[in-house]
C-alpha cells in the first residue's frame, strides 16, 4: 500500500520548519531547525524512511521539494542555508532562461512527489491561485497569512507561532488533496496504463502529451536533439497572408459577411496577438464581433422566451475545432498529414469508450489542447497559419450558417459564440431550420447537435441564463455559482438568488433576507505582499474574508506610491460606501449582514433586463 503525506515547509532567516500529515490517519511529524534546535538530520531520516510513500504538497515541486532535496544530500544544515536556498528558489521563479535551474527531476526524487499545485494548472499566471484563496473557496473556519514579513529574524516566541500557521496549512491543503482525489486516480489510471508518469500534469498537458506520443508511435519527429538537450521542431512564420488561412470555397451573398472576407483576404500580418480588434459585420440588426477566440455575439439586457409560435434553438458544432482540422485537413506543416490522420483516429477512438472513463476524459484533453498550443511559441504543435486556419474558418463559416438561418421568414439571432448559435425560429418554420442545418453539414462536413430552452436570460454574450425545456439551467459569466477553483468564489449569493428570482420568480430581498447559508454573502480581498489592508484602524491579512455587516467597519487598501507622487500612499476603498465585517476566523462573524448590499447587487443582474 502506498501512502500519501502532505507536507509543507517555512523559511525564515534563522528557523525552518517542515510539518506533515498522513492523508488518512491520524498521523503528525513536525520538525524545527532555528537559532535554539537542529533537527535536520531527523529530517533526512524522516524522508529516508518513506520507502512506501508518496510525499503531497501545494507548489512543492517548484519550491519546497528543492530546498529539502538539498538537505537531503548534504545530510544536515542550518536555517541560515535552508533559507539561502529558499530565496535562490524564489529568485529564480522570474528568470525565464534559469526559472528551472532549481527543480528536480522526477527519477531524482528521494520520494515520489505530488503537487496539487500543479495538477489544478495554478502555475500558469491566468489561473494562479494561493493557497490562502483555496482556504477561502473551501470555506475553511479559519484562514490563515503568513503571521510575520518574509525576511524577518523571528524570536523563540514567535517559532511557535510559525509552526502553528505551518500546521494549519498543511491541514488546508490535506482538504484540498481531498477535492483532488479523483484527478490524482485518473493520473493513476493513465500512468499505468500507457507506462509514463502522468502524476503532475495538468488536464491540458495530459492531452498534448498524449497526441505527441502517438504522433511519435507514428514515426513523426516532434523534436530535435542536440548537446543542449531536445527542442520542439516548429513552423515560425515571419508573416502570414490570411487568403493563405481562408478555404477557397467560402463565399457570402450578405454585403457585410463579404466585406468582412474581402477585408480578411487583403491583410498580411506578422503576429497573432491583436489581430481582430474592431472587426464587426451587422446583418438584420444583429452585430457578429470577430476575435481571435472566435466569433461572438449576442442581444443584450432583454429576457427571451419561447411560446406557442416560438421556439428558441442553440445549435452547436460537434469537436468544431479539432473537426475542422480534421474535415480540412489542416495541420502544423512540420508535423506533416500525419498529424490530421492521428487527429482523426482519437476523435473516432473516443467514440468507444464510456463518457466518464478515464479514456474518454484523456483523449477529449487531446483533441481539445492542440489549437490553443499551435500558438504556443514552446510547443511542438506550433505554426500560426494553422491557429490562422482554425479561427478565421471557424468564424466564417458560422457566418455562413448564419447566413443561411436568416434566410427563414420570422427567424431571430439571439446569441453566437465560438461554437455555435442560438436563433428564436417560428415553429412553423422548423423544418427549414432542419433544410439549412441540413445544408451547411453537408457543405462543411461538420455535425450540428441542437437543444431546445425554454428562456434565455441575457445580459450580454458573456453573462447569461439558459434554461433549457427539461427546467435544467446554463449559467454564465455574473449568473454563475459554482465556480471553478482558481475563480473567486465570493458573494455566492448573488447569483443564487438571481437565478431564483429569474427563473423561479422569486421575490429579491425576502430571498436575500431568507437565505440559509452564511458563507454565500463572504467576499475575499486580496492585496499584494507591497500593500496593506485595513479594516478601521487596524491592518489586517493581506487575504481577508468579510461581508457586507450592519454596525462595521471600512476596508481600504493601501497600495505604494506611484513615481509621479513617490511620497503618497494610495488609498483605495474596497466596496466603498458600505461597512463590513473582517471574519477569518469564521467565528468571528458576529454582526448582521447588511442585506440591502446583497439586494442591490442581484438587483442589478435582474431588473436590468427587459
Amino acid at each position: 500500500m502506498t501512502h500519501d503525506i502532505v507536507y509543507d515547509i517555512e523559511t525564515y532567516p534563522n528557523v525552518f520548519t517542515l510539518a506533515a500529515r498522513h492523508t488518512s490517519l491520524p498521523i503528525w511529524w513536525e520538525f524545527e531547525v532555528s537559532d535554539w534546535v537542529n533537527q535536520s538530520r531527523d529530517i533526512v531520516a524522516w524522508v529516508r524512511s518513506l520507502t512506501d510513500a508518496r510525499m503531497v504538497g501545494f507548489n512543492n515541486i517548484g519550491f519546497d521539494y528543492p530546498i529539502l532535496h538539498m538537505l537531503l544530500q548534504m545530510g544536515a544544515s542550518d536555517a541560515r542555508t535552508l533559507y539561502a536556498k529558499a530565496m535562490a528558489v524564489i529568485a529564480s521563479a522570474d528568470d525565464e532562461d534559469n526559472r528551472w535551474m532549481h527543480q528536480v527531476k522526477p527519477s531524482d526524487c528521494a520520494v515520489p512527489q505530488i503537487d496539487l499545485y500543479r495538477i489544478h494548472h495554478f502555475d500558469n499566471r491566468a489561473r494562479a491561485t494561493s493557497l490562502k484563496a483555496l482556504q477561502f473557496n473551501m470555506r475553511s473556519d479559519s484562514i490563515e497569512d503568513l503571521p510575520f514579513p518574509a525576511g524577518t529574524v523571528l524570536t523563540r516566541e514567535q517559532v511557535e507561532v510559525l509552526k502553528s500557521y505551518n500546521r494549519h496549512d498543511v491541514e488546508e491543503t490535506v482538504r484540498f488533496y481531498g477535492h483532488t482525489r479523483k484527478m490524482i486516480e485518473f493520473r493513476e489510471e493513465l500512468s499505468a496504463k500507457y507506462g509514463r508518469d502522468f502524476t503532475n500534469h495538468n488536464d491540458t498537458k495530459i492531452g498534448k502529451d498524449y497526441f505527441i506520443m502517438r504522433l511519435e508511435e507514428a514515426g513523426v519527429e516532434c523534436y530535435e536533439y542536440g548537446p543542449d538537450g531536445r527542442r520542439p521542431r516548429q513552423t515560425p512564420r515571419p508573416f502570414i497572408a490570411l487568403r493563405d488561412a481562408i478555404l477557397p470555397w467560402i463565399t457570402f451573398e450578405q454585403p457585410e459577411f463579404s466585406r468582412v472576407l474581402d477585408w480578411f483576404k487583403q491583410q498580411t500580418i506578422t503576429e497573432t496577438k491583436g489581430v481582430f480588434e474592431d472587426v464587426t459585420a451587422t446583418v438584420n440588426g444583429f452585430t457578429f464581433v470577430f476575435g481571435l477566440g472566435g466569433i461572438h455575439g449576442s442581444l443584450e439586457s432583454v429576457t427571451v422566451e419561447s411560446d406557442d409560435q416560438h421556439v428558441i434553438v442553440d445549435l452547436d458544432v460537434t469537436s468544431y475545432y479539432p473537426n475542422l482540422a480534421i474535415v480540412n485537413g489542416f495541420h502544423p506543416a512540420h508535423l506533416g498529414r500525419e498529424f490530421t490522420t492521428i487527429y482523426r483516429n482519437l476523435f473516432e477512438q473516443r467514440k468507444q469508450y464510456p463518457k466518464k472513463s478515464a479514456e474518454s476524459a484523456m483523449l477529449k484533453l487531446a483533441l481539445n489542447g492542440v489549437y490553443g498550443d499551435s500558438n504556443n511559441l514552446f510547443s511542438v504543435f506550433y505554426d500560426p497559419l494553422f491557429t490562422m486556419s482554425i479561427t478565421l474558418n471557424g468564424q466564417l463559416l458560422l457566418c455562413s450558417l448564419a447566413e443561411r438561418l436568416m434566410g427563414i421568414a420570422g427567424l431571430s439571432v439571439v446569441q453566437a459564440n465560438t461554437d455555435g448559435i442560438t436563433v428564436r425560429v417560428p415553429r412553423a418554420r422548423l423544418g427549414e431550420l432542419d433544410s439549412a442545418c441540413a445544408w451547411w453539414m453537408q457543405a462543411t462536413g461538420l455535425n450540428l447537435e441542437r437543444v431546445n430552452y425554454a428562456r434565455m436570460f441575457l445580459r450580454d454574450v458573456n453573462n447569461y441564463i439558459g434554461v433549457y425545456e427539461d427546467g435544467s439551467t446554463k449559467l454564465k459569466g455574473a449568473y454563475e455559482w459554482d465556480v471553478e477553483w482558481h475563480q473567486n468564489a465570493g458573494g455566492l449569493v448573488i447569483a443564487k438568488v438571481a437565478e431564483k428570482v429569474l427563473v423561479e420568480g422569486a421575490p429579491i430581498r425576502e430571498t436575500v433576507e431568507r437565505w440559509p447559508d452564511l458563507h454565500d454573502f463572504m467576499l475575499r480581498a486580496k492585496v499584494p505582499r507591497s500593500s496593506r489592508l485595513f479594516w478601521g484602524e487596524e491592518q489586517v491579512q493581506n487575504t481577508t474574508r468579510y461581508y457586507i455587516a450592519k454596525g462595521g467597519r471600512p476596508l481600504t487598501k493601501v497600495m505604494p506610491p506611484l513615481a509621479k507622487k513617490p511620497d503618497e500612499w494610495r488609498r483605495i476603498g474596497v466596496e466603498s460606501g458600505w461597512y463590513v465585517q473582517v471574519c477569518n476566523r469564521i467565528e468571528d462573524a458576529v454582526l448582521p449582514v447588511d442585506f440591502t448590499y446583497y439586494v442591490n447587487e442581484v438587483e442589478k443582474l435582474c431588473l436590468s433586463l427587459k
